[in-house]
């Protein structure tokens, strides 16, 4: 039985302390924050409640397979539901696209919107996308990939290296659409890896085949409700928590990890350290070891991902038509992607608007609504988002342009609170707010995220910044390999 430190309690962590301990190890969670979640986060006030993280749950079999791994079935627990349709899209010109949840439907709703020959374009782009899936969804997303080696060891053929095409962009694939707005559509996706499509390779296709394969879902009460459940059954087989635990450094010895140094100096031994922290904090703040190095050289090179801009919306009445969740998409998507990641990073004029409005009673007063409303945004250090009446008059801003794009929820508002990348710095200790670590800009970054087992024996890294990259069912997938690498009792 090892001793084994979690750094951070967010779902990769959980997920991890939640396997390990299953095994027969002795696991204690470090968390700096008063409690778990991560950037699974909720606000509740005055009868509302708000996930401030996670919006839209794909692949939850994977959460289903770690909750029927180390105890009682996830569904005993939450009560997961089909978000439908999955999304609806506002496009520049005013048109709208009611995604359906079952792949059977999407056809019909894309020749709907966009005609027969986008609809074919756009299953010709899917049926490409099922094929890489079948190459990296198990072989590599679900397998530890230290570099380059191991892609072509997981790598059947040449054929199989080509067909994934590393050299090819998202936008690339886009350019074949006759559409202009389904090549938006298509961009779209380099977001959930919180990148740019112009330089996200095109193995992101990936992405859209999973929504629509596997379809969109939401837990009632909120996606929090997730990382309660999960929390729950790691107290349920003796996970022991230390909140207000900021872990200050990873010490080493005689060739291997020797335990965790706490903010007040306090420390922890421990044989095995799984870090839920960004890669780039844990290599850059917590670690001195020489052999991490080449890691540290390596994030140097790598673009980190975008951040988000939140307002929580706490609105009287109710909307007309509703959606759970919508994509208002602005007029020029590539000044997006060029005020965050260019040269000069601002926050975005003219910005593409998520919302997310659950039709659930569980999470505002009968008769309103609350709404999570997301726009990309650079992060802390590129903007000053603490400088004084930034955070305020942008949020205006983006109300203004819910309302300029048909929906204006002004008069509607009880009371709004504001995150900007700066309070997801400071909460989570993502390094500037990034919201998935490195973004997937390049080849190298989509592909060879920070591996799970570390140059440092005993060190290992779970969460959104490592392999296989950010998202619940990816975090989860890490937690799996990780415990996997370290093994039984």
């Amino acid at each position: 039985m090892a001793r084994v430190a979690v750094i951070g309690a967010g779902m990769g962590g959980l997920a991890a302390a939640a396997r390990l301990a299953r095994s027969g190890h002795e696991v204690t969670v470090y968390e700096q924050a008063a409690e778990h979640g991560g950037k699974l986060g909720t606000l509740r006030r005055n009868g509302f409640t708000f996930d401030t993280g996670p919006s839209l749950l794909t692949l939850p079999h994977v959460y289903r397979d770690l909750f029927a791994a180390t105890g009682a079935p996830l569904d005993d627990l939450v009560e997961i539901v089909a978000v439908e349709p999955t999304c609806r899209y506002r496009f520049p010109d005013g048109s709208e696209l009611d995604m359906p949840h079952a792949e059977d439907q999407a056809e019909a709703a894309l020749t709907d919107a966009f005609g027969p020959e986008a609809a074919r374009q756009w299953r010709g782009m899917l049926t490409e996308a099922e094929r890489l899936w079948e190459l990296v969804g198990d072989p590599v997303l679900q397998n530890p990939l230290g570099g380059v080696g191991d892609l072509l060891r997981r790598s059947a053929s040449v054929r199989d290296l080509v067909a994934i095409a590393p050299w090819r962009t998202l936008r690339g694939v886009g350019r074949r659409f006759s559409d202009p707005r389904l090549r938006m559509l298509l961009d779209r996706y380099a977001t959930y890896s919180g990148s740019d499509p112009r330089r996200t390779p095109a193995l992101m296709t990936v992405v859209p085949f999973i929504e629509q394969r596997f379809g969109g879902w939401y837990v009632r009460g909120g996606l929090r409700r997730l990382g309660d459940a999960l929390f729950e059954r790691c107290t349920e087989l003796g996970v022991g928590f230390r909140f207000h635990a900021k872990v200050t450094a990873v010490e080493t010895g005689g060739g291997r990890v020797t335990g965790v140094v706490l903010r007040d100096g306090e420390r922890r031994p421990a044989d095995v350290i799984v870090s839920d922290v960004d890669a780039e904090h844990l290599y850059g703040d917590l670690l001195t070891d020489r052999r991490a190095d080449r890691p540290r050289r390596t994030l140097r090179k790598t673009q980190p991902s975008l951040s988000g801009f939140v307002l929580l919306l706490a609105l009287r009445g109710r909307t007309p038509d509703p959606a759970h969740h919508r994509v208002l998409f602005p007029a020029d998507y590539d000044d997006e992607f060029d005020s965050i990641f260019g040269r000069r990073p601002r926050p975005v004029p003219d910005p593409t608007v998520y919302v997310c409005a659950p039709d659930d009673p569980a999470v505002a007063p009968e008769g309103d609504e609350a709404w999570f409303v997301l726009v990309n945004a650079p992060r802390q250090g590129d903007v000053d988002w603490t400088a004084p009446g930034l955070a305020d008059s942008y949020a205006d801003r983006v109300l203004r342009v819910m309302a300029e794009r048909g929906l204006d929820v002004r008069d509607r508002v009880r009371w709004r609170e504001i995150r900007t990348p700066a309070d997801w710095a400071r909460d989570t200790g993502a390094v500037g707010g990034s919201i998935y670590g490195s973004s997937s800009n390049g080849p190298r970054a989509a592909l060879l995220r920070p591996a799970n087992r570390s140059p440092v024996p005993g060190l290992f890294l779970v969460g959104g910044s490592a392999h296989p990259g950010g998202g619940l069912p990816l975090v989860a997938m890490s937690a799996r390999i990780v415990a996997q690498l370290v093994g039984p009792a």
